[in-house]
């Protein structure tokens, strides 16, 4: 039975579907069958694993609007184990068309749950936003990994989140986990990204992944190829960090496991 782990920040460019396409990559490379749901509009994780927006026919957004058959929408990526549910720029209006169904901040999860006896790990690609859609991404999942830019206005709108995380654990998901914190684009030269770490251990302690993802240029081009960074340059310091965050999270559930 998969572990369902959301991605989720309402600040845009910190690293969601980065991870989410590295991360899932880094575990189907380990051997684990692995998910990812593309739940953002703008459909990033989509085209970054290869995939023409044009030629996908099911949805997400298909789904859940529409009550799709979540496996006719899977679409099997070029690493073994990995598979995508496309984005939709559709998926814009579809808050609008949710907000009057039954339980609507649980669609997602009766979606997910018909999928998580055919997986591993199920990651949840998030859009920037707390609406309706992001709420209904945690409350789909076990856990969620919340990526840290390392710059100044890192911590700014955390609170937000954090805050969004604990009324949906009171009244819709009292089990959703915070799965870490993952400090992303990590400049070991720069003193601001060393503050921000210390500024985040300090307020969190040991929900900080010790993966670091340093800024690194492969990671920014990886997407344009439609590769994850592990595809396109196996021996990339992107590559690395992102196959040593596979083996963190691995190794986390394998010692609870016990």
């Amino acid at each position: 039975m998969a572990r369902i782990i959301a991605i989720a920040n309402q600040k845009g460019g910190v690293g969601k579907t980065t991870t989410a396409i590295n991360l899932a990559a880094g575990l189907a490379i380990m051997e684990k069958k692995v998910l990812v749901i593309d739940a953002d509009a703008q459909a990033n994780a989509t085209s970054g694993l290869g995939f023409d927006l044009h030629d996908v026919k099911t949805s997400i957004y298909e789904c859940l609007v529409n009550g799709a058959d979540p496996k006719s929408s899977l679409l099997q990526c070029r690493i073994e184990n990995l598979y995508v549910m496309p984005s939709h720029i559709d998926l814009v209006g579809a808050e609008i068309e949710m907000l009057n169904m039954t339980d609507r901040e649980k669609i997602m999860r009766k979606m997910v749950d018909k999928l998580r006896d055919d997986f591993d790990y199920i990651l949840i690609d998030c859009s920037p936003s707390l609406g309706l859609i992001t709420v209904n991404c945690l409350t789909a999942a076990d856990s969620v990994i919340i990526p840290v830019q390392c710059e100044y206005f890192a911590l700014e709108g955390l609170g937000k989140l954090l805050n969004t995380i604990k009324i949906i654990q009171k009244r819709l998901h009292p089990n959703l986990e915070i799965e870490g914190f993952l400090l992303t684009m990590y400049d070991n030269r720069l003193n601001l990204s060393k503050q921000v770490l210390e500024e985040v251990k300090k307020h969190f302690q040991d929900m900080v992944f010790e993966t670091l993802i340093t800024r690194a240029v492969r990671l920014g081009e990886a997407p344009s190829h439609g590769k994850s960074v592990i595809e396109y340059d196996a021996s990339s310091t992107g590559a690395q960090n992102y196959l040593n965050l596979a083996r963190e999270i691995l190794d986390k559930h394998e010692n609870n496991a016990k």
